[in-house]
């Protein structure tokens, strides 16, 4: 029986990292993460979804709480998977375009079942609980983010406090946990992010098409290509509320060139790396920019693959966490 190999410098670097990240998010709450000032926005169940549409585009956001005020209950949280489902609907019955417009977000959980899609997120945390468990919740429920949920001391009813996002929670780490300097192994080494199937379009693609792969492969973004298969940019799912906004499904017809162009003057812009580019730079750019995913290419600007924030937050929670048998 041979002896296993003695643990390289990178990979007790690398394995301490990522116990010092999980140390952390054990002893810090959701509420920790939250700004000293934010602004949440909760919307009724009985109002439009036309109206929810505007609201979303005038605030610059893309998800919200849904609140049932006949219960007076978490109903669950709206986002761009949402409109898209309604989009899937249209699409099907293309005679209920004039109802659209009366629809209200209490007539989602109908639509999702007419065209046979999983219904709202309804899962959610108390924001006391360890930021750990936020995160572990939103792996086991595929969220990219999750309501925090208290109870009203006086009135004994759920209250919503905000909602925390999958970047939100990195970023925290990237500022406060110096050790995501130690996690050196580049991603080649790591099996991180998907590098095959990918789904990919190009600039005369219908938004239609685009939709359809959306929901289909059950991905938030479709990276462009040209004919070289050089990315020249990524469609978002987010990107489907700008051209929406006001009910006007026509806009949908437009191939993907057109639709980018209509974009916020505020868009972030897509962020690329490859795949020798290690685990600290990445929580590097986290800790600096706005960044949902990253598009991996190689020294063409080909695609090579895509890095989601939900990989990220999968590794550094799970990579290794059976093996109790190495101690620092």
């Amino acid at each position: 029986m041979t002896s296993p190999l003695p643990e390289s410098a990178i990979d007790r670097d690398q394995r301490i990292g990522l116990q010092r990240i999980r140390d952390f998010l054990k002893v810090r709450t959701s509420y920790d993460v939250l700004p000293l000032s934010f602004r949440l926005i909760i919307f009724d169940t009985s109002l439009l979804v036309k109206k929810s549409l505007t609201i979303l585009t005038q605030n610059g956001i893309v998800s919200a709480p849904l609140w049932d005020s006949k219960t007076s209950t978490f109903a669950g949280l709206l986002t761009t998977s949402d409109y898209i489902n309604l989009i899937q609907y249209y699409w099907q019955n293309p005679d209920a375009v004039n109802r659209i417009d009366q629809f209200k977000l209490n007539s989602l959980r109908d639509i999702e079942r007419a065209i046979g899609v999983s219904p709202l997120e309804t899962a959610s945390i108390h924001p006391l609980k360890p930021l750990y468990e936020a995160c572990r919740r939103m792996l086991e429920t595929r969220a990219r983010r999750i309501p925090l949920v208290d109870i009203d001391d006086e009135t004994g009813r759920p209250m919503v406090v905000s909602v925390v996002t999958q970047y939100r929670i990195l970023k925290f780490v990237a500022v406060n946990v110096h050790e995501t300097q130690y996690l050196r192994k580049p991603l080649r080494h790591l099996k991180l992010g998907t590098y095959k199937d990918l789904v990919t379009a190009n600039m005369e693609t219908t938004v239609f098409e685009l939709i359809h792969k959306l929901v289909n492969f059950n991905i938030s973004s479709v990276p462009i290509l040209n004919s070289d298969g050089v990315v020249t940019n990524v469609f978002e799912a987010v990107d489907v509320i700008t051209l929406i906004k006001g009910a006007n499904y026509d806009e949908l017809n437009l191939n993907v060139g057109e639709a980018l162009q209509k974009r916020p003057d505020e868009f972030p812009g897509i962020y690329t790396c490859s795949i020798d580019d290690r685990l600290d730079t990445i929580f590097d750019t986290i800790r600096k920019s706005r960044v949902h995913r990253f598009v991996v290419i190689d020294e063409d600007s080909r695609l090579v693959g895509v890095l989601t924030l939900s990989d990220i937050l999968e590794y550094i929670l799970l990579e290794g966490e059976g093996d109790d048998s190495k101690t620092e």
